[in-house]
């Protein structure tokens, strides 16, 4: 190790100090640089959520403000339904005076008194009016102004704290029917749903509705996506999602639903071994859906699927699943068919895959009449998905079959 003279306070010599090599100083600078550029991106994204989160502010308090004065406007129209106007007609000032005195009088000089005294009346409410509505415009402004600085400087009061709150609920009402309404449309729609979802999460993350609405977006953009990898990624971010939300709220069907459902989707990318393990866990988180909605018909499908496929399982996956796990998965074709019936009992016409798993259960179990029934019954419903698709492809296969 090289040495340099480095003198010494106190003016007695030099001492000799030890450096760093020079392999060593180029890792410690690339051990700084690496740092410096950490804190550099983190500057920057704490600077991007905090312009977001100014954004979604200023958003909020648009929205109560213009709550706030039409209610204002509101508020006068019903307390003042008719304009009252100033008449110079003699008579009707008279009879407002006389009505107010509780004495009829004809005479002129009376008369011309009581016009007075109804005009000075009739100006003193205007004036009362005017001031009250001034009053009234000055407190809706001030409030608007209040909630505008408590928000932007992040004060908690609770009167603000309450109107925000009713605020964001009902634009989480609006956004969830909007994020229904497009998951049951066409690729593109779900793709705007996704999109409108992940647009709107650093505001709702902590709401149960709208995670495991995000989560089934994700399961869409799976379905919709062409490439595994994009898939695989579909799957893996969704099943994060709703990770989050069942940590939370593990008594919602709904999130025990999706996340068997991205879990299975994870599972059609990995090995063998990997997709007879998630079997287990989707069977598990699909029966606790069922105890905790027993009437939803998504359920009960999709458990109708993981037993028809389990019963077509091959000689090389049920010895797999043998060696690997002391109980394997078990079901039977009659077992998938009792789910499936369970689903149009509980919503005629679910789907179209759904009729045409009736068919192929029937078929399996040599029923053919049964079977022919059902195929016209799935031939009935429209396409709706990539699955009813596929299923309209094996519809045509089975006819094909049966006319040969």
């Amino acid at each position: 190790v090289p040495r340099v003279p480095v003198p010494i306070e106190a003016g007695d010599g030099a001492r000799y100090t030890a450096l760093l090599m020079h392999d060593e100083q180029v890792d410690v600078l690339e051990r700084l640089d690496f740092m410096l550029r950490n804190i550099s991106e983190l500057r920057k994204e704490v600077e991007e959520l905090r312009n977001s989160l100014q954004h979604l502010a200023a958003e909020i308090i648009g929205e109560v403000r213009s709550h706030l004065e039409e209610t204002q406007k509101v508020t006068r129209r019903r307390r003042f339904p008719f304009p009252r106007e100033r008449s110079d007609s003699t008579g009707s000032s008279s009879i407002y005076f006389t009505a107010s005195s509780g004495a009829a009088n004809t005479d002129d000089g009376e008369s011309e008194g009581g016009y007075t005294t109804a005009n000075a009346e009739s100006d003193y409410d205007r004036e009362s009016e005017r001031e009250s509505e001034e009053g009234e415009d000055e407190v809706s402004c001030e409030t608007v102004r209040t909630v505008r600085r408590d928000s932007l400087d992040l004060v908690n009061e609770d009167e603000t704290h309450l109107i925000l709150d009713s605020s964001l609920e009902e634009g989480l009402g609006q956004l969830l029917q909007q994020a229904d309404r497009l998951h049951n449309g066409d690729e593109q729609e779900k793709r705007e749903g996704f999109q409108l979802l992940l647009n709107n999460k650093l505001a709702y993350a902590d709401q149960k509705d709208f995670l495991w609405r995000l989560a089934r977006a994700h399961s869409d953009m799976y379905e919709i996506a062409e490439g595994a990898d994009e898939k695989r990624s579909y799957a893996s971010d969704g099943k994060e999602e709703i990770e989050i939300a069942l940590q939370k709220w593990d008594q919602s069907a709904e999130c025990h639903q999706w996340y068997a459902v991205l879990c299975g989707q994870l599972s059609e990318h990995e090995g063998i071994q990997k997709r007879i393990q998630t079997g287990y866990v989707f069977k598990e988180h699909i029966d606790k859906a069922i105890e905790l909605k027993p009437e939803d018909a998504k359920s009960y499908y999709l458990l109708g699927r993981w037993c028809y496929q389990v019963s077509q399982l091959g000689w090389l996956e049920k010895k797999t699943a043998s060696a690997l796990f002391e109980a394997p998965p078990t079901a039977t074709v009659q077992d998938a068919l009792q789910h499936f019936l369970r689903v149009e009992e509980l919503s005629p016409g679910f789907s179209k895959a759904g009729r045409v798993y009736i068919a192929k259960c029937y078929r399996d179990l040599g029923n053919n009449s049964a079977a022919a029934l059902w195929m016209n019954l799935a031939s009935e419903l429209p396409v709706n998905t990539k699955e009813d698709a596929e299923s309209a492809r094996e519809l045509e296969e089975m006819r094909s079959v049966w006319e040969e």
